[in-house]
């Protein structure tokens, strides 16, 4: 998908156009072939620069191309990605691309919402051809996301463990899991970003304006509180996560030794049986009564050895 946005400068819109006009902004969201050769050929620019940002496995990085005064920009963004069971948390990379003085691009894979907030116009105070400004917002509200989306993942968190509290269930334990990889990839997309967002602020890959510096100084201190909120949760889950390993394992060494002992129990009046069942002289064998007898010790050896089992605890 190909859309173009352009500020205008006397009355500070923001608006969709259809042309390719000096200074402004186009989205590309998933782009098709054509639509990516209709981009390079207007604007004069390698194919390989949108190639890569599209690229799922994209690590966060800067490239500068010299020749054509292009730079490329890719950070990590946060997604929600759902699947047969629940949503999984992800990242994607999202490319900034600063075409001379003239265009600022952004590809993405899909749509996500930092990109939405802006085509939507949530976020105000930004114009189209103000292209350090521009990449300097979405750095932050990249950053801001993050922090958003680590608050979902620790409320996930709470709810699965309340679940696990009452039963012990496969899929709160998946979903465990689940989160427990989303903040892996949250921790190593935040910190690939934090390095992106270090070198922009040498002021050598990009100019830096006084009142733009403050934005990406407030996206670098973002996107910090991220990582430590990520490496507190996921610590946490970690522990949490062996905890309840342990506690299903004793669980289960106490249903074997609850049936251990119960096969013990019901051992005692079938050994009888089968004594009083020999074709041999037994006692009480010719007794009127020697059922009952039988029956009777039968019953209380069960009760004698239930008695003594419980007294060692192994029948709770």
């Amino acid at each position: 998908m190909l859309k173009i946005y352009n500020t205008d400068i006397e009355t500070n819109k923001l608006e969709e156009i259809k042309e390719f006009k000096k200074g402004s902004w186009i989205s590309l969201i998933n782009p098709s072939e054509i639509e990516i050769k209709k981009v390079c050929e207007n604007i004069n620019i390698q194919e390989d620069f949108i190639r890569d940002a599209l690229d799922f496995e994209e690590k966060a990085r800067i490239d500068e191309e010299e020749d054509d005064n292009t730079i490329l920009f890719v950070v990590d963004v946060p997604i929600i990605e759902k699947n047969e069971e629940n949503e999984v948390y992800t990242t994607m990379p999202l490319g900034m691309i600063v075409v001379r003085d003239d265009f600022f691009i952004t590809v993405s894979l899909r749509k996500n919402k930092v990109i939405e907030d802006f085509e939507k116009r949530k976020i105000k105070n930004f114009q189209t051809y103000k292209k350090s400004k521009l990449i300097f917002q979405i750095l932050y509200l990249n950053s801001s996301y993050y922090l958003s989306y680590l608050k979902q993942i620790n409320k996930e968190t709470e709810i699965a463990e309340y679940i696990l509290k009452k039963s012990m269930k496969n899929k709160e334990l998946l979903k465990l899991l689940s989160l427990e990889k989303s903040l892996v990839y949250f921790t190593t997309s935040l910190k690939s970003n934090e390095l992106v967002m270090e070198k922009t602020m040498r002021g050598k890959i990009i100019k830096l304006y006084d009142e733009d510096e403050d934005i990406l100084e407030d996206a670098i201190t973002e996107n910090r509180q991220a990582i430590e909120m990520s490496k507190i949760y996921s610590d946490i889950l970690n522990g949490t996560m062996d905890a309840y390993a342990s506690i299903i394992s004793n669980n289960l060494n106490g249903v074997m030794k609850f049936l251990t002992s119960i096969t013990i129990v019901l051992a005692i009046p079938t050994m009888i049986s089968s004594f009083w069942g020999m074709n041999v002289n037994l006692p009480f064998q010719v007794s009127k009564y020697g059922f009952a007898i039988i029956i009777g010790v039968s019953v209380i050896l069960t009760l004698l050895v239930t008695w003594w089992l419980k007294r060692k605890d192994m029948l709770t």
